[in-house]
């Protein structure tokens, strides 16, 4: 009871009104029915009039409820549906849906509990009126326990965790918004549009996100086409920027549009309020371009095909290789295996630890031309032992003639770093290595877009 017991000064909501103050006329006749951890309680509440427009409003409407601080917002216990409540010990559990924590794994321990809970009340309630049983007295008339109250379905625990998300909705738009990155990476996909039913079947073609160095998601829109499509999200991410008195960001990678023949290219014109924004292309899509003149991906060379690729147009760093290489040698010592040579060493290290701890440089547009174009030069008429050949000659030649002129926008700005640090040190044999995270490819956004697809029920058309 707000209003009498904490001296709460409401006022009505009608606009005719004026913000006039409400008074009390007594209870609310209506009492909920809270479901509990292990049982049910029962909740009433007071009931307000404004003498304006006569409308009465109960303690517990939300039109009390926003006007309360947050201090006092903070105490109401539950959240309401239209025959039953739920408090809010019960809700928070469903706030972690992950894998193992659906909403039928906790409607089952709910089940468990209330009846665990119902049956140890009605065992004592019956040893008690055992205790009122006098032998050679007529038989007392017991009243017998009430019944099980059994545990809403699934169903409606899923609705209320609804209702807790809507009740949340501004604070989740305060947090998404208040993600910042000086570097931006720019990915679509399709997976998610397909997924799209009724009204809203075929109204998108694209989901774009835009994710930073940290791997954090700033936005996501639904747009029918990549190019002008995106133009409205572009504005609102640079006011984002602009409204919260952050420095724009230094650097943007995309999978497209990176550049122009002449003049800026099309993502730096939907981002003009940056002038000094670098836009470069992402180097794994550029592999992958380079990967459509194969005639097969099963092809015994494909794999060996992509490796080298990859190293005419990135170097790891030869100060972190060592670094990671007099770790790994130390470790080698701690288990007793001596006089390796450096190759030798290295064999031992996986990928996965040297992408973890070294990081790796482009090699400039002038020397990854010379590399690749002798890398093709190398690979255009290899074959497997049937004679099938890796590379299409006429399509892979027409790949390198179009996609030559962007192997300058895969190089690495000067002064911007592109490694940040993830978590603390870590020492392997007795050198200390960084974790590092690199904000160069779009992994991030593939891996959001792959939760998004799973996350979303319904298969594709």
């Amino acid at each position: 009871m707000p209003y009498r017991l904490w001296a709460f000064k409401f006022v009505c909501t009608q606009p005719r009104c004026k913000r006039q103050k409400l008074t009390g006329c007594g209870v609310y006749k209506t009492v909920r029915r809270v479901l509990d951890m292990d049982g049910w309680y029962y909740m009433g509440t007071e009931y307000l009039e404004c003498r304006l427009c006569k409308k009465k409003l109960a303690g517990w409407s939300l039109d009390i409820l926003d006007q309360l601080d947050a201090s006092h917002r903070s105490i109401f216990p539950a959240i309401l549906t239209y025959r039953l409540s739920c408090d809010l010990k019960v809700v928070r559990l469903m706030r972690e849906r992950t894998l193992g924590n659906s909403v039928t794994r906790l409607y089952n321990q709910l089940r468990e509990q209330h009846s665990q809970t119902w049956m140890s009340r009605t065992l004592y309630y019956l040893s008690v009126c055992d205790h009122f049983v006098v032998p050679g007295a007529a038989p007392l008339r017991v009243t017998p326990p009430p019944p099980f109250l059994d545990v809403p379905s699934a169903q409606w625990l899923l609705t209320v965790h609804g209702y807790d998300v809507l009740f949340q909705l501004e604070d989740f738009k305060a947090r998404v918004t208040s993600i910042f990155g000086s570097i931006l990476k720019m990915d679509s996909t399709k997976k998610v549009t397909k997924k799209l039913a009724g009204a809203a079947h075929g109204t998108a073609a694209w989901a774009t996100n835009v994710g930073n160095e940290y791997g954090q998601v700033l936005m996501t829109v639904l747009t029918d086409s990549e190019g002008e499509g995106l133009l409205d999200m572009a504005a609102g991410l640079q006011q984002r920027y602009s409204r919260a008195g952050v420095a724009p960001p230094k650097l943007l990678y995309v999978t497209r549009d990176c550049c122009a023949l002449m003049g800026k290219g099309k993502t730096a014109a939907m981002f003009s309020q940056w002038e000094e924004l670098i836009v470069r292309l992402d180097v794994g899509h550029l592999i992958r371009r380079f990967a459509r003149g194969v005639t097969t991906e099963s092809h015994p060379l494909y794999a060996l095909f992509l490796r080298r690729l990859s190293s005419c147009m990135l170097v790891w760093c030869a100060d972190d290789v060592e670094r990671l290489l007099e770790a790994k040698r130390g470790e080698l010592k701690e288990s007793h295996i001596t006089g390796l040579s450096d190759a030798q060493v290295l064999k031992r290290i996986s990928l996965k630890e040297m992408a973890r701890h070294c990081r790796r440089r482009t090699r400039g547009a002038e020397e990854t031309e010379r590399l690749i174009g002798e890398l093709l030069e190398t690979f255009i008429d290899a074959t497997d032992t049937l004679g099938v050949r890796l590379l299409d000659r006429d399509r892979m030649q027409a790949i390198w003639q179009t996609q030559r002129r962007h192997l300058v926008c895969i190089q690495d700005p000067p002064g911007v770093s592109i490694y940040t640090k993830k978590g603390k040190d870590v020492t392997k044999g007795g050198v200390i290595l960084p974790v590092l995270r690199c904000a160069r490819e779009s992994t991030s956004l593939e891996s959001f877009h792959l939760h998004l697809n799973r996350f979303i029920p319904g298969l594709p058309p």
